[in-house]
């Protein structure tokens, strides 16, 4: 469910038309519905009613403070995997007690901002990081809270750029080494082992990846408490799909992964972390563009936008699928025109669609990105020398830049030449 609905013959954000923010922001731009992101959020907390639990917002899926601020205010905490990522969290005063640190490359300074301004805990994912956290928090005088990371060799059937669960990926410890990997921890000063992390990767649109996962957990849970450790918390980590094809069949809700994660854990008596992003950001935000060209190929028709792959990266990096809409609503029985839907980057990447039906549209119109919440602002660039698009959040009939496009002397300015030049 999402609030990008057509009324009264245009693309309105919950009570605002699209037309309208672009007539006073410029296009390109991003548009989030507040209303959408904090459903989202609900639907998660309400899948794990009943039981203790945290539903920690993924950060990397749109990371925008006004963003933060609003899931924070619902009473979410974070997972966050840079000191930026960190740093961003706290300006937007989600307190470090609901703060879940993960990430296979902590730096020291990272982990002691972290342990300086309060954290709830470090997901662990290697030997070496072990290592490291516990000398920065020994040479703090204190002792931090984790769970380890393991890699329980699971497809989770999505994109290979985004699986993070199977034995080739870089994330985690082998589960097979689990009983060796918390030996060491225990015995390391100024870590205080409190439960165990997963993460098997994103864009999931079948339960059993998960279910299977959760049910070695499960498995890991009574041996390692059999072998002395005090395993409270599960972090479950997120990774639920959305349906970036209206036409296809919609993946399972949360409310169907609370359930999995009930029959498979649930008896454990555990505290439960769950990492939803995408889910929550995606379809909670659009991408408005405005048609520079039509253009006529020689087989075909080019459509060209004034987006690019520097503000919507997914669809050259992935091959992802984003449904286009006109802001203009057609009419009833409108026939439909084909076209490749491309940016003007100086690239053959910058494509967002080949042989694309959708309703026919001219110079001047706008078209709207559905799903364009998640990886999407947060992955932009100024390839090209682009400015990086405004980014506008609506909740009812008001809307506010939360965070504006920046001057071509802004962006140039930033270069230093050098006085020797």
């Amino acid at each position: 469910m999402d609030h990008f609905l057509y009324r009264d013959g245009e693309l309105y954000a919950e009570d605002v038309p699209l037309r309208e923010i672009a007539a006073t922001v410029g296009a390109p731009f991003y548009c989030y519905s507040a209303a959408t992101f904090t459903r989202h959020f609900q639907l998660f907390d309400e899948a794990l009613d009943g039981m203790e639990h945290l539903v920690c917002y993924a950060m990397k899926a749109n990371s925008n403070q006004a963003i933060l601020k609003l899931l924070g205010d619902q009473g979410a905490g974070m997972d966050v995997v840079s000191g930026g990522e960190y740093r961003r969290a706290r300006a937007a005063r989600v307190p470090g007690d609901r703060i879940v640190f993960s990430g296979v490359g902590k730096t020291e300074d990272e982990m002691r901002v972290a342990i300086e301004s309060g954290i709830r805990q470090f997901n662990i994912e290697s030997e070496p990081e072990m290592e490291v956290l516990s000398r920065v928090a020994t040479s703090m005088g204190t002792e931090v809270p984790v769970t380890i990371r393991v890699n329980p060799d699971v497809d989770a059937k999505t994109h290979e750029k985004i699986a993070t669960g199977k034995a080739e990926n870089k994330f985690g410890i082998p589960i097979s080494r689990a009983s060796e990997v918390y030996a060491l921890a225990a015995n390391l000063p100024g870590l205080k082992v409190i439960g165990i992390d997963v993460h098997i990767g994103s864009q999931l649109v079948d339960l059993d990846p998960f279910r299977l996962a959760f049910r070695k957990v499960a498995d890991l849970t009574e041996q390692l408490r059999a072998e002395g450790h005090e395993i409270t918390r599960l972090d479950l980590g997120g990774g639920l799909g959305i349906p970036y094809e209206r036409s296809n069949a919609d993946p399972p809700l949360p409310r169907d992964f609370g359930q999995v994660v009930r029959e498979e854990v649930g008896h454990l008596g555990c505290e439960i972390e769950i990492e939803p992003g995408r889910l929550i950001a995606g379809n909670a935000g659009v991408l408005v563009s405005e048609v520079i060209y039509v253009k006529q190929g020689e087989d075909r028709q080019f459509l060209i936008l004034d987006a690019a792959m520097n503000d919507l990266i997914r669809p050259a990096m992935y091959g992802a699928h984003h449904d286009i809409l006109p802001v203009k609503e057609p009419a009833p029985g409108e026939e439909p025109a084909t076209y490749d839907i491309v940016g003007p980057v100086c690239e053959s990447g910058d494509t967002f669609a080949k042989h694309r039906q959708m309703p026919a549209v001219g110079v001047g119109d706008l078209v709207a990105f559905r799903s364009a919440g998640a990886y999407g602002a947060v992955m932009a660039s100024e390839y090209n020398s682009r400015p990086m698009i405004p980014e506008v959040l609506v909740q009812g009939d008001q809307f506010a830049v939360i965070r504006p496009r920046p001057t071509f002397d802004e962006m140039i300015n930033r270069d230093i030449i050098p006085s020797w030049l």
